[in-house]
């Protein structure tokens, strides 16, 4: 599978959890809690790193250049 066609699928994924009643009432209660919100952000932004290096190791440096 192509990294391109493997992220939109990755896309596709999350949309369509993300629109899920559970997830929504989910997200609506860690917005409501400040420690709760604070802790969904470090692990946002930890798995933003993560897949960033992630694609560094994927694409190759001509692409970014």
């Amino acid at each position: 599978m192509s990294a391109i066609r493997l992220a939109v699928t990755a896309v596709g994924v999350a949309i369509t959890i993300a629109q899920h009643p559970v997830v929504r009432a989910g997200i609506r209660a860690v917005a409501a809690n400040p420690r709760a919100r604070e802790i969904a952000r470090e692990t946002v932004l930890g798995a933003a790193y993560t897949a960033g290096a992630v694609a560094r190791r994927i694409i190759p440096r001509t692409l970014i250049r």
